[in-house]
């Protein structure tokens, strides 16, 4: 990859890395209570033994974000995989559902899917992004232009070995990324513009975090504490899982 080339990426990285970090504090600003209660296992928790409602917020409130920043850093890295193989000559973002870029090397048309990781996904969209591949291939077989076709799962990290199971190539991390950019050395380099400012950023999350782990340790304290400052387990289970009204209970038992 020629010089130019790798500063137009590392331009990217740096000047879209900033948004992420806009967005992740964003998100957290606008976090409420219910959000961070609805979505995790009270039962767990208890079995923890957590007696503190700070300590309750604290496992709580980072279990959410680790979840939130995961998928959001996801869609970073899949967006940057697409400008790479656009930049690099040879891809173009796709039209076809289910597929993020469509890169032609050496005579073969790569259709591919673009994932973060390799642990993406249930059973349903699994199934989902098979059936993409297959009518991507039907549409484009119909081209007057259409080369050997290959769909292709990419995922932007892991040492795992490239396959291919009859129905799509699978790649990813080192090879994934020369695949797009026939830089066998970009994903290291990737590594340096991901830092630009992070300590800025990173002080900046950690104030606004310490604002919102006060708020709701706050709220929660007022809401499932009872007067002598036990956490109310009953009440917070209640709130989580309960659902049986007196009609369902009636219907239920007849």
């Amino acid at each position: 990859m020629d010089k130019a080339t790798r500063k137009l990426i590392q331009r990217y990285v740096s000047d879209n890395i900033d948004s992420f970090h806009m967005n992740r504090v964003s998100r957290l600003k606008k976090l409420t209570l219910p959000q961070v209660l609805k979505q995790k296992n009270p039962y767990l928790f208890r079995a923890r033994n957590i007696t503190l409602a700070s300590d309750l917020i604290s496992a709580l409130l980072d279990a959410r974000l680790s979840s939130s920043e995961e998928g959001s850093f996801g869609g970073f890295l899949e967006d940057l995989a697409i400008y790479v193989a656009e930049i690099t000559g040879g891809g173009h973002k796709s039209a076809a559902e289910g597929i993020d870029i469509e890169l032609i090397r050496k005579s073969v048309r790569y259709l591919i899917a673009v994932k973060s990781g390799k642990n993406w996904g249930n059973s349903s969209q699994h199934a989902a992004l098979k059936r993409n591949f297959k009518t991507a291939v039907k549409v484009l077989k119909q081209s007057h232009h259409a080369r050997v076709l290959q769909p292709t799962l990419g995922v932007c990290y892991g040492d795992f070995k490239t396959s291919n199971n009859g129905e799509f190539l699978h790649i990813g991390g080192q090879s994934f990324w020369y695949l797009i950019s026939g830089d066998e050395n970009l994903y290291i380099d990737l590594i340096e513009p991901l830092g630009h400012e992070a300590q800025k950023h990173d002080e900046a999350f950690k104030a606004e975090k310490d604002n919102v782990y006060n708020r709701l340790t706050r709220e929660f304290t007022v809401s499932y504490c009872n007067r002598s400052g036990k956490i109310d387990w009953f009440k917070l289970v209640r709130y989580v899982s309960g659902n049986l009204t007196a009609k369902e209970i009636q219907r239920m038992s007849k």
